[in-house]
């Protein structure tokens, strides 16, 4: 079996009134959608990396996603969708593929690929990329040894007419995760994504739709969240976390095949899709950190899994989000990128059809004669991340992303991509042959 996927490379006791996606309002319309959020992806501490892949002779060039910026030319937080579409299309060269479950593989397909010596076919679905997103217990959190500001983000009370500050709004965003509102990455930025989620929240709970803070939200964002429950965490860092596989992301296809895995590239970079954090913001939080195993770091307070279950889900492009509903309940919302201008997604109604963790991925390169076929290794940076959820129609899927900070703000082809934890949490939630509207 395999399955296309065409993909480039967030009170009281009254009862609520329930609302279906026809009856929301347009968040293009409640939101800005042109508002940059603000992420980016920070690989600056190299010493972290205690482990790396093997990998075939030549030697990988970091992919565009880890290579520093020079001062003149825009940080990930300030790119445009057009800036973000052309450093996808400079990072790869992929025109077409297929996400490919490792029982699937066909080495007699008529293209042909080759995979370095002595490396054999799997699935990978033991790795520890899925582990260090999904695995919540038995990661020690404790709030000893806090900076002030942390203490500062964990004490942060809503009142009307405060002032905007990083410690409400880290606060807020988190709240949001913990409701299954998601806001993407984390990062105490108060941008596109983020406004999303909180009129997705306010929608979720029956309350007006305004995108602006106000009491009944602040109550119904803390109903149901331990009052001591804290944002901030300090966390230590384990032997396992050090020994994991680390490996730089190749630019090329035929690079990224000749590697062992497509895993994480740093701790950091682990970490932030660990515990939901722009990279850049577990910069901020943990400066002088060496990552090493025994050293304590500060970041957020993971999410607990959603107790919902996932019935429909409908992909709106506008609005660039995921409505996740159980029947006509509304029950989580996730940032997501629905196709672009140049390759949009089908519109209508369809099921899927089959759900994979850590897919292959089989590379289509060139045109013609030039046409070659390369088969990529599972993992987090994978061109559709660590899940593959295809659709009844062929060549279309929901998936993850390499690049979570791009999420909403760059295109795909044609696909629904999330970020890697949100799509986890969907695959966990949903079952074959549950409906997907895509509009």
């Amino acid at each position: 079996m395999s399955f296309s996927a065409l993909a480039a490379p967030i009170d009281s006791n009254r009862t609520l009134p329930v609302r279906t996606a026809d009856k929301l309002p347009s968040l293009a319309v409640l939101t800005s959608l042109d508002v940059q959020v603000n992420r980016s992806t920070s690989m600056n501490n190299r010493a972290a990396v205690a482990k790396t892949a093997p990998v075939a002779k030549s030697t990988p060039q970091p992919k565009q996603k880890t290579q520093p910026q020079p001062k003149s030319k825009p940080a990930a937080d300030n790119m445009s969708v057009a800036e973000l579409t052309r450093k996808d299309e400079q990072s790869d060269d992929i025109s077409g593929g297929q996400a490919v479950a490792a029982s699937s593989i066909d080495a007699s397909d008529a293209f042909g690929f080759a995979l370095p010596d002595n490396q054999q076919y799997q699935g990978l679905n033991d790795d520890t990329s899925i582990k260090n997103i999904e695995d919540i217990d038995g990661k020690k959190h404790t709030t000893l040894n806090l900076s002030s500001y942390a203490k500062q983000v964990n004490d942060a009370t809503w009142s009307p007419n405060m002032k905007v500050n990083s410690a409400m709004t880290i606060k807020i965003q988190t709240l949001l995760d913990w409701n299954h509102a998601s806001p993407g990455a984390i990062d105490g930025g108060w941008g596109m994504n983020s406004k999303k989620a909180l009129i997705n929240f306010q929608n979720m709970k029956g309350l007006t739709a305004t995108g602006k803070m106000d009491q009944n939200t602040w109550d119904a964002l803390n109903k149901n969240i331990p009052a001591n429950k804290p944002i901030l965490v300090t966390y230590t860092l384990t032997d396992e976390d050090i020994n994991t596989n680390f490996a730089i992301t190749p630019a090329g296809s035929e690079e990224k095949s000749k590697m062992k895995g497509l895993y994480y590239q740093d701790i950091k970079e682990m970490l932030g899709e660990r515990f939901h954090m722009d990279v850049r913001y577990l910069d901020k939080l943990n400066k002088n950190k060496n990552y090493q195993a025994g050293e304590t770091v500060t970041v957020l307070n993971s999410r607990g899994a959603l107790k919902e279950r996932i019935t429909r889900v409908v992909a709106n492009k506008a609005d660039k989000t995921l409505y996740a509903y159980n029947g006509d309940k509304l029950v989580a919302t996730y940032p997501t990128t629905v196709g672009s201008d140049s390759t949009p997604s089908p519109q209508g109604t369809f099921k899927i059809v089959n759900k994979v963790k850590m897919p292959w991925y089989k590379a289509t390169v060139g045109e013609g004669d030039q046409k070659k076929v390369h088969m990529l290794p599972p993992g987090p940076n994978n061109p559709v991340g660590v899940v593959w959820m295809g659709l009844s129609k062929p060549s279309y899927g929901l998936h993850g992303s390499p690049k979570p900070e791009g999420i909403s703000r760059q295109a795909s082809a044609g696909c629904v991509r999330l970020t890697n934890w949100d799509v986890l949490e969907v695959y966990a939630n949903i079952e074959n042959g549950a409906t997907v509207e895509l509009k």
